[in-house]
């Protein structure tokens, strides 16, 4: 088959874009690079199978050919990404969302958005279903991500009912692993970075807050399985284990054998209290859940940063 993927050089849509690949699909990346990195996706420029387009897509966009699938991962996705572009990510999960479906409609391609946990904002159910419907600031600094987020399912789902379009929809828990950007800003990214350069381990509030992380091969595990079938309405791919930051915090500390001390700063605003999602429907559905274990994850992902700051260094 053939793939547009927007945002393709960034984070989890390079290893999406790998994935595929390694199956023998062609992939066309739509990337701006303003949070993407084309270094994810180097190693296929000569690729036959593979092209790569730079266009901000809350522009429109013109792909010539057939495409079988549209799946639009570009957007900022970290609290510093979206405080600093807080237009650009207003602009690409609203213009970028309803350009990428007109772009699937006009193909007649199937279309997968990547939605993100932010929907449920500060939740007040634990852990949370799909059936929940969040509790956002919508003029909160974190709204320009979590109410952009909502309106790109919104009009996911208007495409769905008016138009026949054959979507799909995964709301993204915390994911972590390999080309997790250094300045990401993420607190797995932020703590592994602090503790091997011996910086002070940043936590905010006392650390109880709780967050769920999951690697990124069995996150793309979970988003091709959906891509499989034909439901088109949202499903959570997270971990169902829950961690507190303090206990993050901690377990990177030893494993990258740091003599930093772990320091606590104020809580940002509007940041959940807890985060954690209920997988029954992926279980079900996909016959999915995570199976990297966090501390094995972990590890593979210092190693990672650990050859990035050393060719920093260089």
């Amino acid at each position: 088959m053939k793939y547009a993927i927007t945002g393709g050089a960034g984070f989890i849509g390079s290893h999406l874009t790998d994935r595929l690949l390694s199956e023998g699909h062609k992939v066309i990346v739509i990337d701006n690079l303003i949070t993407g990195n084309f270094n994810n996706i180097a190693h296929h420029q000569n690729n036959q199978n593979f092209e790569f387009i730079h266009h901000n897509v809350s522009n429109h966009m013109h792909i010539i050919g057939e495409i079988d699938w549209v799946v639009h991962f570009a957007s900022p996705a970290s609290p510093v990404d979206y405080l600093q572009l807080s237009i650009e990510t207003l602009k690409v999960n609203s213009l970028g969302t309803h350009n990428t479906l007109g772009l699937a409609r006009v193909k007649s391609a199937k279309y997968l958005l990547a939605s993100t946990s932010e929907v449920y904002g500060d939740p007040e159910i634990h852990p949370q279903p799909e059936t929940y419907w969040g509790n956002v600031n919508p003029i909160g600094p974190r709204g320009v991500y979590d109410e952009s987020k909502r309106f790109a399912e919104a009009i996911t789902m208007a495409y769905y009912n008016k138009h026949d379009l054959d979507t799909r929809i995964v709301r993204i828990f915390n994911c972590y692993g390999p080309r997790l950007r250094i300045n990401d800003g993420r607190v797995v990214s932020n703590l592994i970075s602090q503790a091997l350069e011996n910086k002070p381990l940043t936590v905010y509030g006392d650390g109880s807050q709780t967050r769920s992380f999951q690697y990124v091969s069995d996150l793309v595990e979970g988003i091709v399985r959906l891509m499989q079938t034909d439901y088109h309405l949202p499903v959570n791919l997270g971990n169902p284990q829950e961690r507190t930051i303090l206990e993050l915090a901690k377990l990177i500390k030893e494993l990258t054998n740091s003599q930093s001390e772990i320091v606590l700063q104020p809580l940002p605003i509007d940041d959940p209290k807890r985060r954690l999602p209920d997988i029954s429907v992926a279980k079900k559905l996909l016959k999915w859940e995570p199976k990297k274990d966090l501390v094995a994850g972990l590890k593979e992902t210092i190693a990672w940063y650990q050859q990035q700051l050393t060719a920093v260094a260089k």
